[in-house]
């Protein structure tokens, strides 16, 4: 995991090798320093030399000079190397979530993957900071405290040591405790960030139902396990203060009484400028001390975030282009042969779908209707392998899906989703998702096929016009005509509809796949809906339930042969349908009585004229036969 972390270094990796240096810069002068405080009393404050005094006093402003220069210099170069080396990892990050399938994409949750793009790349950055700074810096004014001390008494030394040994077995513990709660907290983490992702996402929804109530308590549950955990871990570290400062008093008073007798005592070589550089050498050394058990505990805290920041890294996409990949799809010819699919998830259990075979040919409108979770979406979905199949084969333009470049293959296969998503900018903008260099001429002309420029006229700023993040000023059938207006852009070889003209009226879906015949003849079409009006002009249509094809067939041909499409279809043109869904002079007929039963029932309401009526009938009749 370090050696994965550490090669996205970089092009930093000067300013983290040069930290080091500096900061051991650092160290020299600051254990100088009390040597050089220690003559200037030895020499010039007990002899009342002012040669002395002079001389020791430049030298102590120049160390700590020096000292100044190599702080700044490692904060800088710490800085600079940590801040990048967080920016390379989130990039990482970032670009192998973009390569990833969406097989890849459901073994991670969306909060999880924002979290790990934010709060532990924070950590990790920072705890990497702390090892090119304080990591090299304690260890080494450790070391070189304890040599200039032992150099001043070896004597007055043991008692460092007896206060390092006790820290050595104190301090382990505690970090110990703490590793285990810090763990844990990341997992809260993702729960904090999915409550506040979901109720964004859904305010309208919250707002509607009046439930804001409870999602602040569900927002209030995550952030206590928060809280929770890192109060309980902060209550040992707490125990890290009074610890240290135990330990440094006692140095201290252990120190003074030990070393005022060394300095009394007769003959004895113990100095005061000796004694005060040993005080000097114990706040030193058990400083740092401190510091390097709060790096591990730091690191303890980094090592759950790396783990979670590598399992991204690592992650190979699923779905992949072949080494010589195909580049070039002939036409919007399909074959379905043999195929299995099932979700790779854990908990899965049979497949999704199952030994469908299917042929569809190059510019053939074909319908795709069934109940709620039969599979359409999962058929669809393998065509442009946003998913691969488990066992047999899908083939676009007579190849193998997997024998050609992804890139390519999806250029040519538009796919207007069940839940569409225009994205913060104008309509322009997100028209040009489809095509990046497209004129203004060829986003109108994909608007007037989606029936889009009948509301983009009317506003204001026409296709300058701003589109709030997620679509959100404008309405449902809106948002799908400027999604299939995307797809067109592309010119491609396969559209896929799913569910895409579902809020749109029948008037308006009829006009749209009228604009598909005559706009793109030669592009294959593929129309998932619920309602039999939008697919039944279609060249064929395809039957699913559980997972399976039941029939592929023609409007006229399914009514005779297949029972669940004849259910279907009786169901949305009986009398209690609206006239859209009528098909005959009976329905409507039936269709007018109910409706004039119900206009009775309004206490006040006049009969409705016979010659509006008669109207009306003839308007419901010229709808019913146009589709």
């Amino acid at each position: 995991m370090i050696r994965k972390l550490a090669s996205y270094v970089k092009q930093y990796k000067r300013s983290a090798f040069l930290t080091p240096l500096c900061a051991a810069g650092e160290v020299v002068m600051e254990v100088l320093i009390p040597l050089v405080m220690a003559e200037l009393i030895n020499q010039g404050i007990e002899q009342s030399n002012m040669n002395a005094l002079i001389k020791y006093g430049l030298l102590m402003m120049l160390l700590a000079l020096v000292s100044l220069f190599f702080g700044v210099a490692c904060a800088h170069l710490a800085s600079h190397a940590s801040t990048g080396f967080g920016a390379n990892l989130r990039q990482a990050m970032y670009q192998n979530i973009q390569r990833f399938s969406f097989a890849n994409i459901d073994k991670f949750s969306t909060a999880g993957l924002v979290t790990r793009l934010t709060t532990d790349v924070t950590n990790i950055q920072n705890t990497f900071q702390m090892i090119t700074r304080i990591a090299v810096r304690a260890p080494l004014t450790l070391i070189f405290s304890l040599i200039a001390a032992i150099s001043k008494s070896w004597r007055l030394s043991i008692i460092f040591l007896i206060a390092l040994a006790f820290l050595g077995i104190a301090l382990p513990l505690i970090i110990g405790k703490v590793s285990k709660l810090f763990s844990q907290v990341f997992k809260k983490y993702d729960a904090l960030n999915a409550s506040v992702q979901e109720n964004v996402k859904g305010i309208r929804v919250v707002k509607a139902f009046v439930r804001e109530e409870h999602e602040s308590e569900k927002f209030r549950e995550a952030s206590g396990g928060v809280y929770k955990l890192f109060v309980k871990a902060e209550n040992i570290i707490a125990l890290n203060g009074p610890i240290m400062m135990g330990t440094v008093y006692t140095v201290i008073l252990l120190l003074s009484w030990f070393g005022a007798k060394m300095v009394c005592a007769p003959g004895s070589d113990m100095l005061v400028g000796d004694l005060s550089a040993m005080f000097s050498y114990v706040m030193s050394i058990l400083m740092n001390l401190m510091m390097l058990s709060m790096i591990f505990v730091n690191l303890t805290m980094s090592a759950a975030a790396g783990k979670r920041i590598v399992e991204v890294l690592d992650e190979e996409p699923s779905i992949t282009s072949p080494d010589a990949p195909l580049t070039q799809v002939a036409d919007g010819t399909i074959d379905f042969t043999g195929v299995h699919f099932k979700y790779h998830t854990e908990g899965s259990g049979d497949d999704i779908l199952e030994d469908v075979n299917l042929h569809i040919h190059s510019g053939e409108t074909v319908g795709i209707i069934g109940g709620t979770g039969c599979g359409k979406t999962t058929l669809v979905s393998l065509i442009s392998r946003l998913y691969d199949v488990t066992e047999g084969s899908v083939s676009v333009g007579g190849h193998d899906v997997r024998q050609y470049d992804i890139e390519a293959l999806r250029d040519q296969v538009a796919v207007v989703l069940q839940k569409n998503v225009l994205f913060s900018g104008t309509i322009l903008e997100n028209l040009r998702w489809g095509k990046a260099d497209a004129t203004l001429e060829e986003c109108q002309a994909v608007c007037r096929q989606a029936c889009a420029d009948e509301f983009i006229e009317k506003m204001p700023d026409k296709y300058d016009t701003m589109i709030e993040q997620g679509g959100t000023n404008v309405s449902g059938g809106q948002k799908q005509r400027l999604c299939i207006a995307r797809a067109l852009l592309k010119k491609p070889r396969i559209l896929i509809l799913d569910d895409s003209t579902s809020a749109v009226d029948t008037a308006t879906d009829a006009k749209i796949r009228q604009a598909f015949r005559e706009a793109i003849p030669g592009t294959t079409k593929l129309i998932i809906a619920q309602r039999i009006a939008s697919v039944q002009d279609a060249d064929r249509i395809i039957v699913m339930e559980d997972g399976k094809v039941t029939a592929f067939d023609t409007h006229d041909r399914l009514l005779e042969t297949s029972e669940i499409y004849r259910e279907i279809y009786e169901t949305q043109t009986s009398g209690a349908g609206d006239f859209d869904e009528t098909d005959s002079d009976k329905d409507i007929e039936v269709y007018d009585v109910n409706k004039e039963a119900a206009r009775a029932k309004i206490p006040g309401m006049p009969p409705f004229p016979p010659a509006l009526r008669k109207e009306r009938k003839a308007l419901m009749r010229k709808e019913v036969s146009r589709q």
